[in-house]
């Protein structure tokens, strides 16, 4: 008998082992506990997969701990990222692919994050188009969300939705894994959190937001529209009074689930234009990486310039753009030829220009400017010529912009300045 075909006390076929390890692998990641990268899990793959499988689909599996690992913020704070090893992903996928289509069907419309066919973008549209409609905006953070969700409120929902037992056992081993910090120290949880960088944690995340936020928010203020992307979310008020009145409830609803509003970053935001003049403190508020405030707009239906209430790339990100083109020292990059840094550089600027570019495109040049002085650099630092004039230099950029104008992903698109 072929050990892959073994019959097991729990649904799970080497087929969904199967999928499930594709989808991971198109995901990549780091190594987890284990130090075992995708590229070396892939070397030894079989035994791996049916290492998992024969525990899994005979409920003999346990999930390693959890790697911590620390992000820094760019406010100067830490985000604790939780990183399963390759084959607990493997394992959390599965049971993601297993339950997903049908808490899919409960979820709001209103929610963006971590769910098939929404997107970030669709966020910020919802957003944009909120803001035209109402004068105030909610702008709330959720306190450590993440490292906060209680395990029995959440259990509660899924045992709403998920009947079958093997499911829950699974589910309550994620959650209750232990978490290795940095100094090798297991850190045992107590009963409230799930690691941000799991698998299977956006979509606990999701349902427990579900019934702890949407559900609630829409019975007890159907008119009110919002923007939810996993624990980021705006809520659109009518009137100052209204959002007032909104967020002070919303605090006793967090309070309520184990939650808490972050109150120094959590604020009531006015939505300043050219027909709503007020004079408010606070018109501003960034969400998804974009700034939303007021900014010269034009329109086909009008002449000239108008004051509107927009979003496009905000401060924070455009530093961490240029914090990241700091770090790769472009001027010192060792490559025969520009052709050499366009071909490493072209995939990050094809993902910023695809992510920030959607909604004011022309907000970017600043970067691509900050791009072209970096490789100019490089260039008077490779080319003997151009050592002792910085304007010979540009001129040698703006020749090599002319003969390839498609060398860079930006020029295609049209960053030339």
């Amino acid at each position: 008998m072929n050990l892959w075909e073994e019959t097991k006390s729990i649904p799970i076929s080497r087929s969904m082992i199967w999928t499930a390890y594709q989808r991971v692998r198109s995901n990549q990641g780091s190594a987890g506990i284990d130090s075992v990268s995708m590229h070396q899990f892939d070397a030894n793959r079989r035994k791996h997969l049916y290492k998992l499988w024969n525990r899994m689909s005979s409920g003999s599996y346990f999930p390693p701990p959890v790697k911590e690992v620390e992000i820094p913020k760019s406010d100067g704070s830490i985000r604790k990222l939780g990183i399963p090893t390759v084959s607990d992903r493997v394992g959390q996928m599965v049971v993601k692919m297993y339950i997903e289509p049908r808490l899919e069907k409960l979820f709001s419309k209103h929610s963006y994050g971590y769910r098939p066919n929404k997107s970030a973008h669709q966020a910020l549209e919802s957003v944009r188009l909120n803001c035209r409609r109402t004068d105030w905006v909610i702008d709330l953070d959720i306190k450590g969300f993440f490292d906060n969700i209680n395990h029995d409120k959440l259990m509660l929902a899924v045992e709403k939705h998920i009947p079958e037992d093997w499911v829950k056992l699974y589910l309550r081993r994620w959650l209750t894994a232990p978490v290795q910090n940095k100094a090798g120290k297991l850190i045992v949880n107590e009963g409230k959190g799930t690691p941000q960088g799991g698998v299977i944690s956006p979509l606990l995340a999701n349902l427990f937001l579900h019934y702890g936020f949407d559900q609630w928010l829409e019975r007890d203020y159907s008119t009110i529209s919002y923007s939810r992307y996993a624990d980021d979310v705006i809520v659109h008020c009518k009137s100052g009074y209204q959002a007032e009145h909104v967020l002070f409830k919303i605090k006793e609803r967090m309070q309520s689930i184990g939650l808490s509003v972050h109150e120094q970053k959590t604020k009531i935001v006015y939505c300043r234009d050219q027909r709503r003049r007020g004079n408010y403190p606070i018109v501003k508020f960034d969400f998804l990486g974009y700034s939303f405030q007021p900014r010269p707009t034009s329109s086909k239906k009008t002449k000239g310039l108008f004051l509107g209430f927009d979003c496009a790339i905000s401060i924070k990100s455009k530093k961490r753009i240029s914090d990241k083109l700091g770090s790769l020292k472009v001027e010192r990059m060792n490559f025969q030829s520009v052709v050499g840094i366009a071909q490493h550089l072209n995939p990050m600027i094809r993902g910023w220009i695809q992510y920030y570019g959607k909604f004011r495109k022309s907000s970017l040049h600043p970067i691509f400017r900050l791009l072209h002085q970096r490789v100019v650099r490089w260039a008077r630092y490779r080319y003997k010529r151009y050592k002792s004039s910085i304007k010979r230099a540009y001129q040698w950029l703006k020749r090599v912009q002319v003969q390839y104008p498609n060398l860079f992903y930006h020029w295609q698109v049209g960053f030339k300045d």
